[in-house]
């Protein structure tokens, strides 16, 4: 019996490692999850979203999270308005007439 107590010692510490392992994997994900879209927010954002939760970390020249909200919706309706006039102008050259909408909004 008093060479069991090692093994299970080891096994224990083994069995830690792994779940620092597996821990340390998940955080590394979600840090390059949060830099890549830190990326594509730089790319595609006009002004910076403060992604800081202190206040005196936060840039000046920013926007606030709910303006960027409704920077985002204002997008996203001016998308979906050029959508239907696009697919306005292809029903009219090709003699279509233009399909009912399938449900809220219809589908972009």
């Amino acid at each position: 019996k008093s060479s069991d107590g090692p093994i299970q010692r080891f096994d224990k510490c083994l069995e830690e490692f792994y779940a620092l392992c597996d821990q340390l994997e998940l955080c590394l994900r979600l840090a390059h999850e949060c830099l890549s879209q830190s990326c594509d927010s730089a790319k595609h954002s006009p002004t910076l979203v403060p992604t800081a939760t202190k206040p005196d970390a936060v840039q000046p020249d920013s926007l606030p999270y709910p303006q960027y909200l409704a920077v985002i919706k204002a997008q996203i309706a001016c998308a979906k308005d050029i959508h239907t006039a696009l697919l306005d102008c292809a029903n009219k050259v090709t003699g279509k007439t233009p399909a009912p909408p399938t449900g809220p909004g219809g589908t972009l």
